[in-house]
């Protein structure tokens, strides 16, 4: 159970976009993959009788979403996995930025989405972290006895 604390859960969503972007081939074209992303691929029956149309793209930001929601409930504990988890979100984050920065299927809306989640997580983590650690200290410094 230590490694779901220690890995961030937003490399579930980058994983799912490497596949997507470089599934069939190794570098595909950004055009390729904005197609891949926005095709529907499920339709739900709205009440006011229309059809809400669902994309792998919209799929893949509900997911970081979740996943974004679960990093920063686990980002309130302390210690070493703790500490761990923020520099491997880190490490995730950074990643992100050169497969951004660098490749052309990265450079969509979706995974600027996706990157801009996992830079909240790093800083949320970070702030939650240290946040603790200050009131943690204060609790502890002999002031209130």
């Amino acid at each position: 159970m230590q490694f779901f604390t220690v890995f961030p859960l937003m490399i579930i969503p980058v994983l799912i976009y490497n596949v997507v972007a470089l599934g069939g081939q190794t570098f595909s074209t950004v055009e390729a993959v904005r197609t891949r992303l926005d095709t529907d691929f499920i339709s739900v029956p709205m009440a006011s009788d229309t059809l809400w149309h669902i994309t792998p793209g919209h799929a893949l930001i509900m997911l970081s979403l979740l996943m974004l929601f679960f990093e920063l409930i686990k980002s309130t504990g302390i210690g070493r996995a703790a500490v761990m988890n923020h520099a491997f979100s880190l490490i995730l984050f950074i990643v992100c930025l050169v497969e951004f920065l660098m490749f052309p299927a990265f450079a969509t809306s979706v995974f600027f989405l996706i990157m801009l989640m996992s830079l909240l997580d790093v800083m949320a983590g970070f702030m939650v972290t240290i946040a603790s650690a200050r009131r943690d200290f204060a609790v502890g410094d002999g002031y209130g006895d």
